[in-house]
């Protein structure tokens, strides 16, 4: 038989990696966790999970060393996935942190786009914010991750911010919160949900199997 492909899971002091881990595992994954460039680049696969706040996500990217690595692979071709503020990460800037809204956190700047917050008061309906629990998916393109779903299958958010992209088109499937917002993304070997799949359920590991199996 041969080998599976090498999953790596940056661990960046950002939360969850476990339970990731274990969920990849659990559909026929095999995952280490890798804190150094080198363990980036020896990956077949990488995902950038993460829970907390961009400024301490990219403070920790940094300081680690492995920022320029996440970038190189995204590049490279090989199936890349983040995950909550992992893909939130992926994106221009974020007003999460930012001194103001014109001044940006700077993030990876591997997708155009900014990170901004859900308003209470969006779409004139009374938020909470966060938003946290389970809220449908919608979706009109194709997505490999999204292979074998139904339309309005329920997935599991815990967020305060999410993505604006400035091409759309990275855009694959949207969620309802006071409005529409960018729920997951697609381009080329880059994959990122703003759910967390890993808490998702049966919906959730479909997913993450998709992802194994490309």
């Amino acid at each position: 038989m041969a080998d599976r492909p090498h999953i790596a899971i940056v661990d960046y002091r950002m939360g969850n990696l476990r339970s990731v881990q274990k969920a990849v595992e659990h559909v026929g994954g095999t995952a280490d966790m890798v804190s150094t460039p080198d363990g980036i680049n020896a990956a077949d696969k990488l995902i950038l999970p993460g829970v907390g706040a961009f400024g301490d996500g990219m403070r920790f990217l940094n300081e680690l060393g492995l920022s320029d690595p996440i970038r190189v692979f995204a590049q490279s071709g090989r199936p890349m996935l983040g995950i909550c503020l992992g893909m939130q990460l992926l994106f221009d800037g974020s007003q999460e942190d930012a001194p103001s809204p014109d001044q940006p956190v700077p993030g990876l700047g591997i997708l155009p786009g900014k990170i901004v917050r859900f308003q209470s008061d969006r779409g004139g309906q009374r938020l909470k914010v966060p938003q946290m629990g389970w809220n449908a998916l919608r979706w009109d393109r194709p997505d490999p991750l999204l292979d074998g779903l139904e339309q309005g299958s329920a997935v599991y958010f815990v967020h305060s911010y999410y993505a604006e992209p400035t091409d759309d088109t990275v855009t694959s499937a949207r969620a309802d919160y006071g409005g529409d917002f960018c729920a997951s993304i697609h381009r080329d070997n880059l994959f990122a949900t703003q759910f967390h799949p890993e808490k998702s359920q049966r919906v959730g590991m479909k997913i993450l199997s998709n992802f194994v199996g490309l």
